[in-house]
């Protein structure tokens, strides 16, 4: 009966994650989330905010502290917070602070917190708007140039503190470029000697398949993921969006 019940769990979680990638003209974007048990604390999402625009996307990639159960409790209440608040109007760094305060106080007994990386992708002005809450900084790759840029930010992760400040960032995007937003469990993946997958792999993956669609990028990043911890499991959840202008 418990496996039957986490088994359940498990495809009510998964349905919660994005049926699909959105289509949008100048931005190629898609997502996976992939758990190490039957459900994890990782969480990805493309939210309709409160000033509709078809040539903008929001794109949120969350990561509770730890995996299992309690995690997956706390990612769907965040989740629900998330999707209800961006729905009305406000600045990133308004819905992150709103959404923070009320879980927070969901959270503030049990020691629980939740990591956040909330991006707006404006395809009309060529700019990417952004807030970290204690999230690994989302990375931007302009091939062009073969650079790689850092969407950094200094606030603390959801569920820490009702006072916390958040910031919103901005920064002009150009063609070609690639934003990756992931979670911890793919550089801080382990194989047999105990070395780290690590960031430096992680981008050479992006620099070698730049020029593939989003969804491959994912795919080749998965996969060598897969290859360098091999034979061992995933003790960690892994979620990645890629999201490519064009």
């Amino acid at each position: 009966r418990l496996q039957r019940s986490l088994d359940i769990a498990k495809e009510v979680q998964q349905n919660l994650l994005p049926a699909q990638d959105p289509i949008m003209d100048g931005i190629d974007i898609t997502g996976t989330s992939i758990y190490c048990e039957e459900t994890g604390g990782d969480y990805y999402d493309y939210l309709m905010t409160g000033e509709k625009d078809h040539k903008k996307i929001c794109v949120v990639v969350g990561d509770v502290a730890d995996h299992g159960i309690p995690s997956a409790l706390l990612m769907t209440t965040a989740r629900a917070f998330l999707r209800q608040r961006a729905s009305r109007s406000g600045e990133l760094d308004q819905i992150i602070a709103d959404v923070n305060l009320q879980l927070t106080r969901d959270v503030e007994d049990s020691g629980r917190f939740m990591t956040l990386f909330m991006c707006e992708i404006d395809r009309g002005n060529q700019y990417i708007h952004w807030v970290n809450a204690g999230h690994d900084p989302a990375m931007v790759y302009t091939h062009k140039d073969d650079a790689f840029e850092e969407l950094t930010g200094n606030a603390l992760p959801l569920g820490v503190s009702e006072t916390t400040v958040y910031q919103k960032f901005d920064k002009k995007t150009t063609l070609g470029q690639i934003i990756a937003i992931g979670t911890d469990g793919i550089w801080e993946a382990q194989n047999p000697k105990a070395e780290m997958f690590g960031k430096e792999r992680f981008k050479n993956i992006i620099r070698q398949n730049a020029n593939r669609p989003a969804k491959e990028i994912i795919q080749a990043v998965i996969e060598a993921v897969d290859r360098f911890c091999h034979p061992l499991l995933k003790t960690d959840d892994v979620t990645l969006v890629v999201a490519k202008i064009i």
